[in-house]
């Protein structure tokens, strides 16, 4: 049982709680996700099972896709629909001029991490401070917004798609919105639409898993560990090679791909005579090095 679900998470569920409810399902503690989504939102969150877990520091890098509605007239404390309103404003109605703004965060730009964010302080999550009132200095992060269209401006509301780098919080960029435009905002609602290859479409809800585990077809919402970073070029090893590789020993690149060709550094994927992930590897130096073995040498 290892491999990666792409589970749609319903509004009003923290990540964790969605991770705890998959424990219970498939009877296993070792699951973990890829990247937190806000409690209010809904959409893709991935989760890693068994030896998948170990993937999940390669699956959180992903980029994200999400549909969000901006309030434009109504700040609150959280950024979001769910937290206490702290000012009201009359809003922006120029939908040139909101077009402008919202576009204007297009490429690369810096944030400061919400206090209601899972961002450390001191050995702190920031919301636990939150929760007690505290609020400390935080320093902006660099983010990378690649796409945001407008699809539907009727203020105070107005709908858009965005495309961004893991850390950006879509929250604050509302929130940074409203202050541009002088009038407030926050996200009504948000959906995750996308994380990396995995999309809102073929993604699967708690009571769907629970069927079809029940079933007895995991098969159908298991993605692989072989096959949960599409995209990655893969080798097939063998015998000595393969005992190298999961002993963590590098082996020449010729003997396992003659005609890979991958740009220095690029990770591969390792796979076994049965199509198993064995381990993920880096081409560097005419070597393919190992840098997560997921098969011991008895398996």
């Amino acid at each position: 049982m290892d491999g990666v679900i792409n589970l749609l998470k319903p509004p009003g569920m923290t990540s964790h709680d969605c991770v705890d409810a998959v424990r219970r399902i498939l009877r296993t503690r070792r699951v973990g996700h890829t990247g937190t989504l806000d409690p209010g939102a809904a959409g893709v969150l991935v989760l890693c099972v068994g030896a998948a877990t170990r993937l999940s520091e390669f699956l959180v890098e992903s980029d994200k896709s999400y549909r969000v509605e901006l309030v434009l007239g109504v700040s609150t404390h959280t950024g979001d629909a769910y937290g206490e309103v702290v000012e009201r404003r009359e809003p922006e109605r120029d939908c040139g001029r909101i077009r402008e703004v919202l576009e204007g965060f297009v490429g690369r730009i810096r944030q400061l991490p919400p206090m209601v964010s899972a961002v450390h302080h001191e050995g702190r999550r920031l919301y636990e401070l939150a929760r007690k009132g505290v609020e400390v200095p935080r320093t902006p992060r660099e983010v990378t917004v690649y796409e945001l269209r407008v699809l539907r401006c009727e203020p105070p509301r107005v709908l858009f798609d965005i495309t961004c780098s893991k850390g950006t919080y879509v929250r604050q960029l509302c929130h940074d919105a409203g202050e541009k435009l002088g009038c407030g905002a926050h996200a009504g609602f948000m959906v995750r639409t996308r994380v990396g290859a995995y999309t809102l479409e073929e993604a699967v809800t708690l009571e769907e898993l629970r069927e079809e585990v029940a079933a007895g077809r995991l098969d159908r919402v298991l993605t692989p560990g072989a096959e949960a970073l599409p995209g990655i070029p893969d080798v097939e090893v063998a015998g000595t090679l393969r005992a190298a590789i999961v002993h963590g020993q590098p082996v020449p690149l010729w003997k396992v791909a003659p005609h890979l060709q991958v740009p220095p550094r690029s990770l591969v994927k390792v796979l076994d005579e049965d199509g198993r992930l064995v381990a993920l590897g880096r081409a560097e130096g005419g070597k393919l090095k190992p840098v997560k073995v997921f098969r011991s040498p008895g398996s």
